[in-house]
């Protein structure tokens, strides 16, 4: 099953949802202003946010009007285009060695699961990789990791439950320098804006990674789960004001059919998306592709 097949497969209860409004949008009404307003309306029900919704449509029907067409695969292709368009304004995120990431999020996002199926992909291009555990508040979590890097092969630094979790992003920095490791992976403890602690440690590992490894490579990755739709904006606007994140890893797609939020969260934030979840497998996980996404939205 290729890239496309899995972006595809996950994102069939949002084309499903969206691809029945649209077909009898166009069926019901010719192109005009009342189109326009149901066009934008489908969106908003779609959970692509109002601004974001207004913005595509008004440069759909700017293309409507410089191309002078009303038929109906023209204007789904100029919608396409828009889509993509807002999606890939965020720009792009491309992982270079030596690397350092950070991987944040909320509890249940699928966090530690994403770090193993990351680890894989890595692996699987011939780079090396190593693990930190540095979630010691959540009881289980190292462990949890633990399997997950026996499971793939790759190195793991940890400590013991409750340990400081930037001593342990001290000592693996120090391995994967002594190692020349390519790539370390960094977990990090499920947290909430109303855990103040937990956010200080956070900023905490983010100026020792700074200081200790300077001359890599530094990406922080936040773990969404798209079933929780807008809710995500408001992890995303915490994590990034505490320290400023560089992508997006979306998880649970396939249990959603408004995997519109996306657009918007990405283009209003300017916070690509960098890799999707697209299975229980370890393999599945996919780099984002704005025209394969779009493409599995909309016939």
């Amino acid at each position: 099953m290729g890239i496309f097949s899995k972006i595809k497969n996950v994102l069939s209860k949002t084309k499903k949802s969206l691809s029945e409004k649209l077909s009898a949008l166009f069926s019901s009404n010719k192109v005009g202003e009342d189109f326009y307003e149901e066009l934008e309306e489908i969106l908003i029900s779609s959970d692509v946010s109002v601004d974001t919704s207004m913005e595509i449509v008004e440069a759909v029907r700017e293309r409507e009007k410089e191309e002078k067409t009303k038929d109906k695969e023209k204007i789904t292709e100029f919608l396409k285009d828009a889509l993509k368009d807002a999606l890939e304004s965020a720009g792009e995120l491309e992982i270079e060695t030596p690397a350092v990431i950070m991987v944040a999020g909320v509890n249940g996002v699928g966090k530690t699961t994403s770090i193993g199926k990351l680890s894989k992909m890595f692996l699987k291009k011939k780079k090396s990789v190593m693990l930190a555990a540095a979630d010691t508040f959540r009881a289980g979590a190292t462990e949890q990791l633990t399997i997950w890097a026996e499971r793939t092969g790759v190195k793991i630094v940890k400590q013991a439950e409750g340990a400081d979790p930037s001593a342990v992003v001290y000592d693996a920095i120090s391995s994967a320098k002594a190692k020349k490791c390519d790539i370390l992976i960094i977990d990090t403890a499920g947290r909430l804006h109303v855990k103040s602690n937990l956010m200080e440690e956070l900023k905490k590992m983010d100026r020792v990674i700074k200081r200790e490894y300077p001359e890599a490579n530094y990406y922080k990755l936040i773990v969404l789960d798209a079933t929780t739709g807008h809710n995500a904006e408001n992890q995303l606007s915490f994590f990034d004001e505490a320290i400023g994140i560089d992508g997006i890893v979306l998880t649970k797609l396939d249990g959603t059919a408004k995997g519109g939020f996306i657009i918007s969260l990405t283009s209003e934030n300017e916070i690509p998306v960098v890799y999707v979840g697209t299975g229980e497998k370890e393999d599945d996980i996919e780099p984002f592709s704005a025209t394969e996404f779009i493409d599995g939205m909309i016939d």
